[in-house]
């Protein structure tokens, strides 16, 4: 099979349809006579409801939600995987550097430091 696509509607029931293609850098499909498994995980990363699940043995699996950095570290992946697989060299791209959220300090830390002059 040379060129094919899966269609669905998204499963976590927002009514969108979720496209993948399969080839060789993207998803498989395999049916065991009964059930159809889908694989990697589908991250709906440009819809509003950003889901994530697994189609295995005709059962969706829920998947863990992925950080926006998360996300992008994927894209690259996957440009590379491309890339390598058609026979290009990769763009280089800076990896992905993921700065943990900084913690607001709390109230009395924020009086010390008026009060000390600390900024």
């Amino acid at each position: 099979m040379e060129y094919a696509t899966s269609a669905h509607s998204c499963c976590c029931g927002c009514g969108e349809e979720v496209v993948a293609p399969f080839t060789p850098t993207d998803w498989k499909m395999t049916f065991d006579g009964e059930t159809i498994s889908l694989r990697p995980s589908i991250g709906n990363w440009t819809l509003t409801c950003r889901s994530h699940y697994v189609i295995d043995c005709g059962k969706v699996i829920e998947a863990g939600p992925w950080s926006d950095e998360q996300v992008e570290a994927e894209r690259r992946r996957d440009r590379t995987a491309k890339a390598r697989f058609y026979g290009q060299s990769p763009k280089s791209e800076p990896p992905v550097q993921f700065t943990p959220p900084q913690a607001t300090p709390g109230f009395w830390r924020r009086v010390w430091h008026l009060v000390s002059g600390r900024s």
